[in-house]
C-alpha cells in the first residue's frame, strides 16, 4: 500500500471557528471584491443561515448585491446559466456559496461561465479544460459532510441529455472555505448523521484505497477521530456547538484527503445507486461503507487495523490482538450505524430505505463499474463481486 511517489495539492485557505463568518468581509476585500453574489437554496435561506453572513458584511460596509436561493437538491445547466446571467445583470464581481454539496457544485459551475463567458457550460465539462484562474469565490458549508468546500470537482446534470457532467480543475478551488458551527446548527438529526457518516467514508477510502499517502493519511485519521468521538454527542445534543465545529472540521480533513487518495468502491456504488434510486449521498455511504470494507477486507487488513485507533480509542486498540484489529474496526462502524438508526433511523440496508427494489441491484452494480471511483479501489471488482456486496447491503 506504499506509493514511490505521490502528489498532495490544497491551496483553499480555512478560516474556522465560532467567529469565523465575520472575517468573510476581509477576505473579499483582500481580493478586491465589492459586489458579491450568494449562491444558495431555500431551505438554507429559510432557516435563517444568510442573516449572519449578510449581516457580517453590511456591518463592514459590503452590499450583497444579489440572493440567488433557488439552486435544487440535484442542480443543472440550465440553473447554472440562470445564475450565470443574474450575476451578469446585477455586475457582480464575486460569488459566495452557502449550502450543501448542490449549492457549492452550483457555485463553481456558475464561476466557470462568469469568468470563461459564453452560456454553454457543457464545453468545460472534463479535466485540463480551465487554463486560468477564475472570480474571487468563497464557500461556507451548512452540512458536515461533502468536502466539497476543499474539492476541485463539481457535477452538475445536463437535463437535456440526462446526463451528469463532471468538472475537474485546481481552478475550481475556492479562494476560502469558511467552517462556523453556526451553519450546521439547525441540521436535522438524519441529516447530520447522515453527512457525517459521508465523512467518515471519505475518510475511511481515502485511508485503504490504492492512491493512499503519507499526508492523506495525517488528513484521514484526524477526521475519523473527529466523526467517532463528536457525532453521537451532537445526536443528543444538536446544540453542541464544539462538537458540531469538530463535525465540520472533520468533514473538510475528509475532503482534503479523498481529494488527494481518492476512493473507491463505496463511492461508486453510491454514485449508482443515487442515480438510479435517487438516494441522497451521505445515506449511500453509511449503507454500504461496512459491506465494502469487508469484500476488500483481505487486501486492507493492514491500513484497516490501524484505523482502529481513531474509530474506538487506545485502549481498545490496545487491547485487541493486532490480527483481529480490521474486522474491530467494520465492528465500530457497524456500532456507530446502530446507534444512528436507534436515534434517527437512518438505514443500515437497502431494504430499510423502502425505495430500493431487489430488481433494481444489477443495474446499480453495472453503473457501479463504470464510476471513476472503482479504480482506486483495493481489489479489483467484477460484476458478480458488485452483487454480492449488493446482496449482503440488501437485507
Amino acid at each position: 500500500m506504499t506509493n514511490n511517489y505521490y502528489e498532495f495539492f490544497c491551496p483553499v485557505k480555512v478560516i474556522a471557528g465560532k467567529s469565523a463568518l465575520e472575517h468573510l468581509p476581509y477576505e473579499l476585500t483582500g481580493l478586491a471584491a465589492k459586489r458579491p453574489m450568494i449562491v444558495t437554496d431555500k431551505g438554507v435561506r429559510a432557516a435563517g443561515l444568510l442573516d449572519p453572513v449578510i449581516s457580517a458584511c453590511e456591518e463592514s460596509g459590503l452590499e450583497i448585491v444579489s440572493v440567488y436561493d433557488d439552486v435544487p437538491p440535484d442542480s443543472s445547466t440550465s440553473v447554472v446559466r440562470d445564475i450565470a446571467g443574474v450575476y451578469r445583470q446585477e455586475k457582480c464581481d464575486s460569488i459566495i456559496a452557502v449550502g450543501g454539496g448542490s449549492a457549492i457544485d452550483t457555485g463553481k459551475a456558475v464561476n466557470i461561465l462568469v469568468s470563461e463567458g459564453g452560456d454553454d457550460i457543457a464545453r468545460y465539462s472534463g479535466a485540463g479544460i480551465l487554463k486560468h484562474p477564475l472570480k474571487p469565490f468563497f464557500v461556507i458549508p451548512t452540512t458536515a459532510g461533502t468536502g466539497s468546500e476543499v474539492t476541485s470537482v463539481a457535477v452538475i446534470t445536463d437535463e437535456s441529455k440526462g446526463v451528469k457532467l463532471p468538472f475537474t480543475s485546481s481552478f475550481l478551488l475556492p479562494n476560502a472555505a469558511i467552517i462556523d458551527p453556526r451553519m450546521t446548527l439547525t441540521l436535522p438529526p438524519h441529516i447530520t448523521a447522515a453527512t457525517a457518516m459521508d465523512a467518515l467514508t471519505h475518510a475511511t477510502e481515502a485511508f485503504t484505497c490504492m492512491a493512499k499517502n503519507p499526508l492523506s493519511d495525517a488528513y484521514a485519521t484526524a477526521a475519523i477521530r473527529k466523526v467517532s468521538q463528536s457525532l453521537v454527542a451532537v445526536m443528543d445534543n444538536p446544540k453542541d456547538t464544539d462538537g458540531r465545529l469538530e463535525l465540520a472540521q472533520a468533514s473538510t480533513m475528509a475532503g482534503i484527503a479523498f481529494s488527494n487518495s481518492m476512493v473507491g468502491l463505496v463511492h461508486s456504488l453510491g454514485h449508482a445507486t443515487g442515480a438510479i434510486c435517487h438516494l441522497p449521498h451521505g445515506l449511500c455511504m453509511s449503507l454500504y461503507l461496512p459491506y465494502v470494507l469487508e469484500f476488500n477486507l483481505e487486501t486492507i487488513r493492514e491500513p484497516l487495523g490501524e484505523l482502529l485507533l481513531y474509530l474506538e480509542g487506545p485502549e481498545v486498540y490496545s487491547a485487541t490482538p493486532a490480527a483481529r484489529r480490521a474486522e474491530a474496526s467494520i465492528s465500530a462502524i457497524r456500532k456507530l450505524r446502530d446507534a444512528l438508526y436507534k436515534r434517527c433511523e437512518l438505514p443500515r440496508t437497502l431494504k430499510e430505505t423502502g425505495k430500493v427494489l431487489e430488481s433494481q441491484l444489477e443495474s446499480i452494480a453495472r453503473l457501479a463499474l463504470d464510476d471513476g471511483s472503482i479504480m482506486f479501489n483495493p481489489r479489483e471488482v467484477s460484476l458478480d463481486d458488485a452483487m454480492a456486496v449488493l446482496r449482503r447491503a440488501w437485507v
